[in-house]
């Protein structure tokens, strides 16, 4: 929900958020909860019965990365809001034994069988939200089995027994869940298979309600046994093919079969004594590294957090990065180069994020004045879940899911429990463009998991889910941590900024020209309110776009975790 700006409502929730709370030990009115700390193990999800089964793992001798798989598969049975095994997957891994950070991009591709050209002939001017169309492989059971490949040490069906046995027995659904869950039945029950598997009767399953899910359960129970193939090659593979041919949709037995994820090198930039580490495009990580080194120009040593110079340099600085995002971030296999030249799609990272490029763009803020419309930079040659796990022996994990857009497509084949990502949505049909739809493409992405690193050792694993939210928070978050001097749950908890408008990679490709809109999230004081107005921001009141926070950080000295979970959702932070 968004309504326009009411100076005196806005006024009186702003004064109530940031009221000092004298009754509190910590003296931060925004924290919610201490962090949580633990010596062996760490795990940080949106539902804390799957914080609880990735605990169970590392207590049965499972590695974070088992943990992360097995929280995964439950927040896919728990949150089918946010994701399921019918969408895609990133993820970092600080391998202790290497003292490495890992990262795999587990996007998939668009349907061999669907074209650009397919699209103009049938009068689409961009992608539809659900249905068939928008429906891109599924990458994250692809990307469960390389990582447990590389990391995991327990079998894959000891890895997802608990999620099958809560998918048979049933689990109780959580608040943010069931509200999620019944603003997307009306708008995806048209879609085949949606009513059966994910409705009661029709309707949403209500808070505290038993949800059970039989055919999710026969379906992990089919991979834990049989392996990745089943899921991309077998009788699984099959029915999808099958599916999708009887519904108008071109998805087909052979993209599931070709389907390959990747390992790829993680991109990072220093801020202030710290490493902050992003996957590089397809998806939108480096965004956040982009806004981070603008904003390194600034001593934020003598800018109070929630000050309106604080919002403005922030905001300004998320412009400037989200112009190049439109431009710039694509699949490195079609973009810059059509050759499958890497190389070159390596230097276009490493210039977006270099120090000299930052101060470039940096001079283009006006400290006074609010910018309307920003262009890309010119360069010499592009909902959702969040975990992350920590193990005794050292190896963190982050990790980040999603169907994209709510529950997905809308899309869910019969009798395998999961609805299919409409992450297709992304692409632009629009000819030249970077993001251009073609076949066997991967989309921009905006899920993305963050690591930050301290002296080359692992320091915060943690991420923040929620569309373009994503970068902004990231960033944020990481202001909160070394500016402020914030703990690991006060970053998370602190009144955040949210930017929209800015020019899009995706659909339509509407360019921003009027500044787009500002939400502040309660909790900013109103004479930042009003001071931010006078510099030309246009300010709106946002209910719930800002995101859903998990962390986990290691104390390099003793080993110990600390843990943290925001109020946004439905989560917990847990160790032992």
């Amino acid at each position: 929900m968004r309504l326009s700006l009411i100076a005196l409502t806005l006024a009186a929730t702003a004064a109530a958020g940031s009221a000092p709370a004298a009754d509190r030990i910590t003296g931060r009115d925004f924290a919610t909860r201490s962090v949580v700390y633990a010596p062996h193990a760490m795990a940080a999800t949106s539902h804390p019965l799957a914080t609880q089964v990735a605990l169970d793992v590392m207590k049965q001798g499972g590695s974070a990365v088992d943990a992360a798989i097995a929280a995964n598969a439950a927040l896919g049975l728990m949150e089918p809001t946010g994701n399921g095994i019918g969408g895609d997957l990133f993820a970092m891994v600080w391998d202790p034994r290497t003292q490495k950070l890992h990262g795999y991009n587990g996007s998939g591709r668009s349907p061999q069988g669907l074209s650009l050209k397919w699209f103009q002939e049938n009068g689409y001017t961009d992608i539809p939200p659900h249905g068939p169309l928008p429906v891109t492989v599924p990458g994250a059971v692809d990307g469960w089995f390389a990582l447990h490949g590389r990391f995991g040490k327990l079998p894959m069906a000891d890895v997802l027994a608990p999620t099958v046995r809560y998918a048979r027995e049933g689990h109780p659904v959580h608040d943010t869940i069931a509200y999620y869950w019944d603003r997307s039945v009306p708008v995806l029950s048209k879609w085949p298979g949606f009513s059966a598997q994910f409705t009661v009767d029709g309707r949403a399953p209500r808070t505290g309600e038993l949800w059970k899910n039989p055919n999710l359960a026969n379906t992990l129970e089919t991979i834990g046994r049989e392996g990745r193939d089943a899921f991309y090659k077998g009788d699984i593979a099959r029915t999808i093919d099958a599916y999708f041919r009887e519904n108008d949709g071109f998805l087909r037995y052979e993209d599931l079969a070709a389907h390959q994820g990747e390992w790829v090198e993680p991109a990072s930039a220093n801020y202030r004594g710290v490493d902050v580490w992003e996957l590089p495009p397809n998806g939108q990580g480096i965004a956040a590294l982009q806004i981070l080194e603008i904003l390194e120009g600034y001593d934020f040593s003598k800018i109070e957090f929630g000050s309106a110079e604080h919002v403005h340099l922030f905001v300004e600085a998320k412009k400037l990065a989200f112009a190049d995002r439109a431009r710039w971030y694509a699949d490195p296999d079609f973009f810059p180069a059509r050759d499958g030249n890497r190389e070159q799609a390596a230097k276009l990272v490493r210039e977006l994020i270099s120090e000299d490029y930052a101060a470039q763009r940096r001079k283009l803020i006006n400290p006074d004045r609010a910018a309307r419309s920003v262009d890309a930079g010119i360069l010499q040659h592009g909902d959702t879940i969040y975990l992350t796990t920590a193990d005794q022996d050292g190896m963190m994990v982050s990790l980040i899911q999603s169907n994209y857009r709510g529950m997905g497509s809308g899309m869910a084949a019969p009798g395998l429990g999961f609805i299919f990502q409409d992450r297709g949505e992304q692409f632009v049909l629009k000819a030249g463009h970077p993001n251009t739809f073609a076949p066997g493409k991967r989309p921009f992405h905006t899920i993305i998991p963050a690591f930050i690193t301290r002296d080359g050792k692992p320091w915060v694993s943690f991420g923040l889910m929620g569309g373009a939210m994503q970068p902004q928070g990231h960033a944020q978050i990481v202001m909160n941590l070394v500016d402020f001097g914030m703990n690991l749950q006060e970053a998370g908890d602190a009144p955040r900024i949210q930017h929209d408008g800015s020019t899009d990679p995706a659909g339509q490709m509407v360019e921003m020209s009027d500044g787009g809109v500002l939400n502040l999230e309660t909790g900013f004081a109103y004479e930042t309110i009003r001071a931010l107005m006078r510099k030309g921001h246009t300010i709106e009141f946002a209910d719930g776009p800002y995101g859903g926070y998990q962390a986990i950080a290691r104390d390099p000295g003793t080993g110990v975790y600390a843990g943290a979970s925001e109020s946004r959702k439905d989560g917990q932070a847990a160790g032992y």
